[in-house]
């Protein structure tokens, strides 16, 4: 029974106004027109874990430890009877005697007494924790999804303007930024939900595309290491990155080669912790150091020193890359 129907059936005396008050699920009072007690169906003395003789003849604002005390609701409920108004959906939120911290929703409506013609007020509390819990994590979700869709936006016209177009045909600009742009995808799939992303998952999502054939990549299942998204994104793109060259010029480019890409961790001395991940190539091309340094390269050393806050140094030896990023957790 909702409340229009209580209060027809109270205003029309079809039945006895007690009778209807105790099969209220939520708790309900009757106040006279001084704003006391005079009567208190079964859920409210439940819900509130309190009795009659702590509720009737109490006036409202004086029950429980003065959670109702509040003058904006005060005022509102007074005007209920002379002006025949209502009251719907005040919140109150309180910390409860027995019952914790809760969000109440008052309402209040003027009824007349089916037996003397009293005018009465009518007050129904709903209880609305779980409903503003949940609203207030749909608000969160919903902002977490707009940020994330702000900073989609932005890497992916960062990734548009700092893929090199010199030299390159519009094919070839396609497959490096949709590439990039890839395993950028994976690296936020890893994140979804604002969940952390475990280092070998991420490491295995990012490089998946590049184990064809007989391609060696290999993850160790090392130090347990869980990333937050302004980790795991910017990380993931280093690893795409390092993949991508190895193809073109490195271990991957050969049946043989191999890469092997592992990591440690070490706490500095302000007992900050930092990884330290390696990506190791063997068997490959041999390998010299570029007389220039390319935009991959470059990619790669700003995105580790702004994006993560660390570095990335690249060792070329002649057996092949050893690339190490390091970074704070």
């Amino acid at each position: 029974m909702d409340l229009d129907e209580l209060y027809r059936l109270l205003r029309g005396s079809h039945v006895r106004a007690q009778g209807v008050v105790d099969t209220i699920r939520d708790p309900l009072l009757v106040l006279g027109p001084d704003l006391t007690v005079i009567s208190a169906n079964p859920a409210f003395y439940r819900t509130f874990k309190t009795d009659r003789e702590a509720t009737i003849d109490m006036p409202f604002d004086k029950l429980g430890e003065g959670q109702w005390n509040i003058d904006e609701l005060r005022l509102l409920l007074e005007q209920v009877i002379p002006r025949s108004a209502s009251v719907f959906d005040y919140e109150v939120t309180a910390e409860f005697p027995h019952v914790g911290l809760r969000t109440m929703l008052v309402s209040a409506q003027r009824l007349a007494h089916p037996d003397n013609g009293q005018r009465v007020l009518l007050v129904t509390i709903a209880d609305a924790t779980e409903r503003r819990r949940v609203e207030v994590e749909k608000d969160i979700l919903i902002g977490e999804l707009d940020h994330r869709i702000k900073n989609l936006l932005s890497v992916t016209h960062a990734l548009a303007r700092q893929t090199d177009v010199a030299g390159r045909s519009a094919d070839e600009y396609r497959d490096t930024f949709l590439g990039r742009f890839e395993a950028l995808g994976r690296s936020m799939e890893a994140t979804a939900n604002g969940r952390t992303a475990e280092l070998p998952a991420l490491a295995r999502a990012v490089v998946e595309p590049y184990m064809e054939g007989d391609r060696d990549i290999s993850v160790a299942d090392e130090a347990k290491v869980d990333l937050a998204s302004n980790k795991a994104t910017p990380l993931g793109m280093i690893l795409h990155e390092l993949a991508t060259n190895a193809t073109k010029f490195g271990a991957l480019s050969v049946p043989a080669g191999r890469v092997k890409i592992h990591w440690k961790l070490s706490t500095d001395e302000d007992d900050v912790s930092w990884v330290h991940l390696n990506w190791v190539e063997t068997d490959g091309p041999e390998t010299v150091s570029p007389e220039a340094t390319g935009f991959g390269t470059r990619l790669i050393r700003f995105t580790a020193e702004r994006e993560l806050g660390g570095r990335a140094e690249l060792s070329y030896r002649r057996e092949g890359l050893i690339a190490t990023v390091s970074f704070p957790r």
